[in-house]
């Protein structure tokens, strides 16, 4: 039986960059979950919108980003210092977005979709729900995933839980998995692949596509 989703420990939102006090909070960190939401997935003419983080402790925090808005010094030091692994799922489209809308070049990085592909491979669903679901024992509602994210001062509540819970769980998933790849002996070639993720988002954002193809 699914765990009830409960609430977050703490849940702030901030508009266009965390302050001062958030920023040294986090900065103590040695894992963060990160999470964004755009207008769309073709980065240069989706832009993004909100961007979710939450800590070990179940600290929430929400920023939202303002049209053309290009940069958020306090969040940038976060998710670009090296004491702190990102944790993210499908962090190759985030990587991407952060870097094209904010200059925000995040490492290191781990990506509970690569991991979940890499460990997980006696199942062929790799989504957040599907991992959530089957690490952390919690089932995620979806409903709000395809919304419009660009109304960022009159997000509705559906959407601003949506977005918390997206990254909620991710530390928890992200323990297990390693777990998994640890005992199948498949860790390395984990990491490997998550060094490997600023690169093809640099790709995605140039619109190089196939170039591994023969």
């Amino acid at each position: 039986m699914p765990k009830k989703l409960d609430d977050p420990l703490t849940f702030k939102i901030f508009d266009k960059d965390i302050d001062d006090e958030t920023q040294i909070a986090l900065s103590k960190s040695l894992a963060l979950a990160v999470d964004t939401e755009a207008m769309g997935l073709i980065h240069g003419r989706d832009r993004l919108c909100l961007i979710q983080i939450c800590d070990a402790l179940d600290n929430v925090i929400c920023i939202r980003i303002e049209r053309n808005q290009d940069s958020a010094p306090n969040l940038k030091s976060i998710l670009e210092k090296k004491t702190i692994e990102k944790v993210f799922h499908f962090a190759r489209f985030d990587l991407a977005a952060l870097a094209n809308n904010l200059n925000i070049d995040v490492n290191p990085i781990f990506c509970t979709k690569i991991a979940s592909k890499i460990g997980r491979t006696y199942s062929p669903r790799h989504g957040l729900k599907e991992v959530v679901l089957e690490t952390v024992g919690v089932e995620l509602d979806k409903q709000a995933q395809s919304s419009d994210w660009g109304k960022v001062g009159d997000l509705t509540q559906k959407q601003l839980i949506y977005a918390a819970n997206d990254v909620r769980y991710l530390l928890g998933a992200k323990h297990k998995l390693e777990e998994m790849l640890k005992r199948e002996g498949r860790w390395e070639l984990a990491q490997k692949c998550f060094q490997c993720v600023p690169i093809f988002s640099e790709l995605d954002r140039r619109r190089f596509t196939n170039i591994f193809d023969h």
